[in-house]
């Protein structure tokens, strides 16, 4: 299987090559943004065998994944309904297994949802730190590619690590970075840094999606296990995030013939 992009569905990644920058968080609430904005979509944790999607939400799932893929449930039966036209499709923790999939297993799992993924406009995947193999074919196989990274050099050069190794073991060149826990002037700053290395040293650019800044409601929201979206929908952060929203819906909008296959994609202006 070469993509994750049945019909009109756009697949959407969001990635990071250090753990504890928020990317889960980050996906969690772009999923209630992009909700809000009237898109039926479905959250996916695939930071296989480390799930912590639904405890953000304060879920406790009867069934997850691992049933989905040992043949004892069904779709339907692993995902769950978070708001209207908003599902989750929640992974299991400490499950060695579901880390070490190999690329006829993560090709079956996809198959298995593919009339199920279709009736989404957006499938959001909320992927693993670093670079194993399956974070980075899960990467591959998404239509947008969104890396996060955050002022710390430890996670600008981690970013930059997992660009890299995409670009080396599967040609991969489009991706798109979000600076999260930044000030306008420092992710500016970050963006440029990853930017010209990646322009120095592999070839192409990035597409700079936006900032979110740092926010101490974050926090409080997680404490709450209460997305951001219903704890405090004001705050400066879910701002921001409500903004990457816009762009990625804007995307889905341009892009409407290619998704379908019949012209080629188009990037961000």
């Amino acid at each position: 299987m070469n993509d994750i992009n049945p019909g009109a569905t756009v697949s959407l990644c969001i990635m990071s090559g250090k753990g504890g920058v928020g990317k889960t968080n980050v996906a969690l609430n772009l999923g209630f943004a992009l909700n809000q904005m009237g898109h039926k979509l479905m959250l996916m944790d695939c930071d296989l065998g480390l799930a912590n999607l639904d405890v953000l939400l304060g879920m406790t799932p009867d069934r997850n994944l691992q049933d989905l893929l040992s043949g004892e449930a069904t779709p339907d039966d692993v995902v769950l309904s978070v708001e209207p036209g908003l599902n989750i499709l929640p992974a299991a923790s400490g499950v060695p297994e579901l880390v070490e999939m190999d690329q006829n297993q993560r090709d079956a799992l996809f198959e298995t949802l593919k009339e199920l993924i279709s009736t989404y406009e957006f499938l959001l995947l909320d992927l693993g730190a670093g670079i194993s193999d399956t974070v980075l074919s899960l990467a591959r196989m998404a239509q947008m590619r969104v890396v996060l990274v955050t002022p710390e050099p430890t996670s600008l050069t981690d970013g930059y690590a997992i660009i890299k190794v995409l670009h080396a073991r599967h040609g991969v060149r489009d991706f798109c970075v979000v600076v999260n826990q930044a000030s306008a002037e420092e992710a500016r700053e970050t963006f440029q840094r990853l930017n010209m290395a990646c322009k120095s040293f592999l070839g192409f650019e990035l597409v700079n999606l936006g900032h979110i800044r740092l926010d101490r409601t974050v926090t409080e929201a997680v404490r709450n296990q209460t997305p951001l979206a219903r704890f405090a929908p004001q705050c400066p952060a879910y701002k921001d995030i409500q903004s990457l929203a816009a762009r990625i819906a804007q995307y889905r909008v341009t892009n409407i013939e290619a998704i379908a296959g019949r012209t080629p994609l188009k990037n961000f202006s």
